[in-house]
């Protein structure tokens, strides 16, 4: 079957696809390239550029590439752009994803996997999250995850759509430098782009409630992300559906640690600065992917040191 991944030239995403098509899934791709790049994308790979606004698009895309399951990864995800824009992210990521249910089944698409995050929990009541967890979120890019799982979940119920929800936790490394990951939204690219400049990286609060007061996440290699929506997308196309699931590695790591980490690694030891907290940002969010692991032939393979050195070399390779 063929599947549909937008945002697939995206960083997430373009691992998504080598995922896949290295499985010998065939796959297209749609992205507005607003943040993706065609070059992270194999040249058998047919991509089309266009917005999942953009309904007439939308069906032109599932007809002329018979699409029977889609990966939808395309969406803005800046939490602290979230609070400045929220009608932005709203009509990106919960609008966009209306139109695109719409048009996936009045094309008679068969499976839907649906790009969640942990922002979803917001700040979680217990050490360690799962899937049963309820839903708090803090920001609005956090509440067009949770109206976004609520419209698929009800979509697949209504329509016969096999559905997944995957709950991301913090996504980092890559496999290859030309998928790295180019945005500075992430902290690890974040603090490479502070040390590169000479400057101190930039903690953001260290008064939570957390052992060092910075905040504390759940770290997952993007290839073991990866990996996981191919095996979910199969899961999928043999008949399972209405699925939840977090990815993650059940290892929480505090913002103060990363960067220390990352000193070690890169050789660059300046000392971190503390500034003002961000809106949106919990003190805690550590995952249990015991679900995953258990129903589906995945678990992850990386450690947080490969996730920083894999960015690092990539960093270094594409910037000389």
């Amino acid at each position: 079957m063929t599947w549909l991944i937008t945002g697939g030239a995206g960083y997430i995403g373009s691992h998504v696809v080598k995922s896949m098509t290295e499985a010998g899934e065939p796959v297209v791709v749609v992205d507005d390239l607003s943040s993706g790049d065609p070059r992270r994308l194999p040249p058998q790979v047919p991509l089309e550029r266009g917005s999942v606004l953009d309904r007439a698009f939308l069906d032109r895309v599932l007809r002329e590439h018979a699409v029977e399951g889609i990966v939808h990864l395309a969406a803005k995800k800046a939490v602290g752009e979230s609070v400045e824009k929220p009608l932005l992210y709203y009509r990106e990521n919960v609008t966009g994803l209306q139109i695109l249910l719409d048009a996936a089944v009045s094309a008679g698409v068969g499976s839907f996997l649906f790009s969640s995050s942990a922002s979803v929990y917001g700040t979680p009541p217990t050490e360690l999250v799962t899937e049963d967890t309820p839903l708090a979120p803090l920001s609005p890019y956090g509440e067009t995850k949770t109206a976004g799982e609520w419209m698929v979940r009800a979509t697949g119920r209504a329509y016969g759509l096999a559905t997944a929800c995957l709950r991301y936790f913090n996504v980092a490394g890559t496999a290859e430098p030309a998928l790295a990951d180019t945005g500075v939204f992430n902290l690890i690219p974040m603090v490479f782009e502070r040390l590169d400049a000479g400057l101190p990286p930039l903690i953001f609060g260290d008064d939570y409630p957390t052992p060092d007061g910075t905040c504390v996440r759940d770290y997952i290699h993007v290839a073991d992300v990866a990996e996981a929506h191919l095996a979910v997308a199969r899961r999928l196309a043999s008949g399972a559906g209405d699925l939840v699931y977090n990815v993650g590695r059940g290892e929480g790591v505090s913002v103060r640690e990363m960067i220390h980490l990352i000193g070690e690694i890169t050789g660059h030891g300046i000392p971190p600065q503390i500034t003002d907290r961000r809106p949106g940002d919990p003190p805690k969010v550590v995952a249990t992917a015991d679900r995953l692991m258990t129903d589906l032939p995945w678990k992850p393979h990386h450690d947080v040191p490969s996730m920083i050195t894999s960015a690092w070399q990539a960093r270094k390779t594409t910037q000389g």
